[in-house]
């Protein structure tokens, strides 16, 4: 079974890769959501401007799609954009891909758990972003600049479309 680990409501692994990045953030707290767009209406904070990050895989690999909370990910068209028949992944394979992290509240970071990741052009244009920290009640606050430093792996692409 894996160990789950959290410190102050942030997952060890993305605490780790924001330190390895020397990454100026803030912790916000807000009250117990299971959604990122619920979250960004009980932190006040513009659905562009929050991260979430879409967990899918194939029979090869996972992929992390991050996209603005406000947006929802077109699935056909990424899998003709990549070549792939991607599938969102189910809950039990999340919680062992993301065993640090409260089931729902994924950090939109994958290079740290060793997943490809692609980034929503738009999001990566913002002033400011807003991210899960693996746990429901906390969200981290980045510059544009430190989230583009943080998705410096991430493909830039168009994934999504407003809701």
């Amino acid at each position: 079974m894996c160990e789950r680990r959290k410190r102050v409501g942030i997952a060890i692994t993305l605490r780790e890769f924001l330190e390895s990045h020397d990454t100026d953030y803030e912790v916000i707290d807000h009250q117990r959501t299971h959604s990122t767009l619920w979250t960004s209406e009980a932190a006040h904070i513009p659905g562009d401007k929050m991260a979430k990050s879409v967990l899918l895989g194939d029979d090869e690999s996972y992929l992390m799609v991050v996209i603005p909370a406000s947006h929802r990910l077109e699935l056909r068209e990424l899998s003709d954009m990549t070549g792939r028949d991607l599938e969102l992944i189910d809950e039990q394979e999340l919680t062992e891909a993301f065993a640090d992290c409260e089931s729902g509240a994924v950090p939109p970071v994958g290079k740290p758990y060793g997943i490809e990741t692609l980034v929503e052009k738009c999001l990566v244009d913002q002033t400011d972003v807003f991210f899960e920290t693996g746990d429901h009640t906390k969200v981290i606050h980045v510059s544009g600049t430190q989230f583009r430093s943080l998705m410096d792996d991430a493909q830039p692409a168009r994934l999504s479309n407003h809701l």
